[in-house]
Formats: C-alpha cells, sequence, structure tokens
C-alpha cells in the first residue's frame, strides 16, 4: 500500500509515522520560567544526533487548544531544559505529566515526583530518572505553525550510580537502566527487556568469506 505524503493530511501522516517509527525513546523535559515555576512534560520525537557538538533534538507540538506548550514557551525564554529518560517505573508519573495542565499547575508534584538541582543551569532533574541530561538551547526551527524542532547541546549527564559500570570508561550497564520507550495508538509503549544482539561484521572477513 502506497501512502502519498504530498496528498495526504497531516494528521494521517502523524498516524503512519508513528505507527511505524518504534519504539520512539522518550524525552522527559522538564524547564522553568521566569518566575521559577517548573514544567514537565514527555515527547517522542526526539533522539541524540551527534556527539562533538553533542547535540539532541526534540520536536514538540502545539497544545490541542492550539496555544504553544509550556515547554516550548519556557526554552524560548531561557534557552535551557532537562531531559530525563524514562524508566519502566517512571511509566505512570510520565503519563501523569503528559495532561495537558494550566500553566500555573506544577506536573512534577501532580505526579508525585521529586527533584534535583542541575550543575549548569537553573532547571532542575527529576530526582527518579535513571538518566538526566543538561541541555542549552543550540538551535531552534520553527517546521510550521504547529511544530517546533529544538536543538540541544548537552552540557551535562546524570546517570544513577548503580548503572555505572566503569565511569572512567564510560561503561553504562544500559538494561538496568530499565527504559521505556513510546509505541503506536494513544497509549502504547515497550521496555527494553527483550534485547538480543547481532555482531557486527568486518568488511575484509566478509569478503574472504565470499
Amino acid at each position: 500500500m502506497l501512502f502519498d505524503f504530498q496528498k495526504i493530511k497531516p494528521r494521517d501522516r502523524y498516524k503512519l509515522m508513528v505507527s511505524t517509527v518504534v519504539p520512539r525513546p522518550i524525552a522527559w523535559v522538564v524547564t522553568q520560567d521566569a518566575q521559577g515555576r517548573v514544567n514537565a512534560a514527555p515527547f517522542s520525537f526526539f533522539n541524540v544526533f551527534s556527539e562533538e557538538p553533542p547535540i539532541m533534538m526534540i520536536g514538540i507540538d502545539h497544545r490541542p487548544d492550539g496555544g504553544e506548550k509550556d515547554t516550548a514557551l519556557n526554552i524560548h525564554d531561557n534557552g535551557e531544559f532537562v531531559v530525563n529518560l524514562v524508566s519502566a517505573a517512571n511509566a505512570d508519573a510520565m503519563n501523569i505529566t503528559a495532561i495537558n495542565f494550566p500553566h500555573e499547575v506544577d506536573e512534577v508534584k501532580q505526579a508525585g515526583l521529586t527533584t534535583l538541582p542541575s550543575t549548569f543551569i537553573k532547571p532542575p532533574r527529576i530526582a527518579e530518572s535513571p538518566v538526566a541530561m543538561e541541555c542549552e538551547r543550540f538551535q531552534t526551527l520553527q517546521l510550521s505553525n504547529t511544530r517546533l524542532l529544538v536543538m540541544g547541546r548537552i552540557l551535562a549527564m546524570h546517570i544513577r550510580d548503580d548503572s555505572v559500570l566503569d565511569a572512567a570508561k564510560c561503561y553504562v550497564d544500559t538494561p538496568k537502566l530499565d527504559l521505556i520507550g513510546r509505541m503506536h495508538g494513544g497509549g502504547g509503549y515497550a521496555t527494553t527487556r527483550d534485547a538480543f544482539e547481532v555482531d557486527r561484521i568486518d568488511a575484509s572477513a566478509w569478503i574472504s568469506k565470499a
């Protein structure tokens, strides 16, 4: 079945993309407004794209009522944010922070979460998250009147101590992080527990085998 993206509606493109590009990692973004109020919200249009400079990207859409989300407004105002990764133990709390609360509502408090101070930026990180990345805005692109692409430079990464195998070598016990990813539909998620390994093939070995 061919779907011509030049002919179908944006909402239909969205449904096709999120039903097939899975699982998607979740950026659980914490920002802070000028009055010091903290906001937390999850985004699954997210990934890392470069190590030099260390860049991640987050696609932020508008609220259902058409207004800009607090995450986008706060990043626009102060250029700082923390991307926390979501473990299976955090799934319910993350889902609560996805509620479209009014601006003045503290999602962190509503979800029963706690925060820890960041090292280089003002917005705090989520204490319950196994990984948190302090970021500053690198660049933003207004892709459409409803979609903003935020590029952030990672300034620092916090990883839960029990998931670091060798700090000097930057070896991480990834399975122990027990991260989840976004799947299809309104509430589809997946764990990263069902993993398998495939050895990389050396080009010379493959050629000699042939």
